[in-house]
């Protein structure tokens, strides 16, 4: 089954509700609080998946939703969708225009298309299963860059201040051992996702991300041409994993770096 126009209408336009109730917080103020350390909400995050939700359940009342704030339906389900309100909310609650509303649509465990939108600069990033990836209506392509020391590398750091951020920490210094442009740490994975769809970015990873923060910009990047996998180069699943994403040149050698601490 593929991606029907009527799917891929509603996960825009689901989006667009979203994006809306961001942009009056974002204007307006928010309530912040801490689902743990440094891992922040707010009731931005709470009012725009709920505005996603009720836009998609509104054409699709039987479908599924996973996600990051309220709604926890079965990965495995036929029908998903899979959301991020917003993601970078720590860039969001302090005033940077670096965050992302994140929709995924998933028939059969098999992204079919994918939404992706930077409410603060109203820039839309979009893929359909078998039609490519676009940029405000531009289509986009990964980076044609068959070395390391030809590009720049997204890298995003969990909430865990320890082992993990030192592994991270310990593969960076290893990339840069390798002559890369340089690294760019954003906070916000779907948009960095974009970015390797783009061509700014050679690759991105990241030690544990959750499935609404790489369910669309899983699709963007294949679309582009990219490859995304886990940090060991095993298929990407529906469930928290390392992730490694690439403009497909670079990822062997990618993988031979990070998957030394996944």
């Amino acid at each position: 089954m593929g991606v029907s126009m009527h799917e891929f209408d509603v996960a825009k336009q689901a989006a667009a509700a979203g994006c809306k109730v961001v942009q009056q917080y974002f204007r307006d103020g928010f309530v912040l609080s801490n689902k743990a350390q440094c891992n922040l909400v707010t009731d931005a995050d709470v009012a725009s998946e709920k505005a996603i939700v009720e836009f998609i359940k509104e054409s699709f009342p039987d479908h599924s939703v996973l996600g990051e704030e309220t709604y926890k339906d079965d990965a495995d389900a036929e029908h998903l969708w899979v959301i991020d309100p917003i993601d970078g909310t720590n860039n969001f609650a302090h005033g940077l225009p670096h965050f992302g509303i994140s929709v995924g649509y998933y028939h059969n465990g098999v992204a079919q298309c994918g939404v992706i939108v930077n409410p603060a600069r109203d820039d839309w990033y979009v893929a359909a299963k078998g039609q490519g990836a676009f940029c405000n209506d531009q289509r986009v392509h990964v980076s044609e860059a068959e070395k390391l020391s030809e590009v720049l590398v997204g890298v995003g750091f969990y909430y865990d201040r320890g082992a993990m951020m030192q592994n991270t920490l310990d593969t960076v210094k290893e990339l840069f051992e390798q002559q890369i442009h340089g690294i760019r740490r954003f906070g916000t994975a779907s948009l960095d996702l974009a970015m390797v769809g783009m061509g700014m970015f050679g690759a991105f990873f990241e030690y544990e991300l959750s499935p609404w923060d790489f369910a669309a910009g899983r699709l963007f990047v294949e679309e582009a041409g990219g490859k995304i996998t886990t940090c060991k180069g095993d298929e990407l699943k529906l469930e928290k994993s390392t992730v490694l994403a690439s403009n497909g040149k670079l990822h062997e050698t990618m993988l031979e770096i990070v998957s030394r601490r996944a």
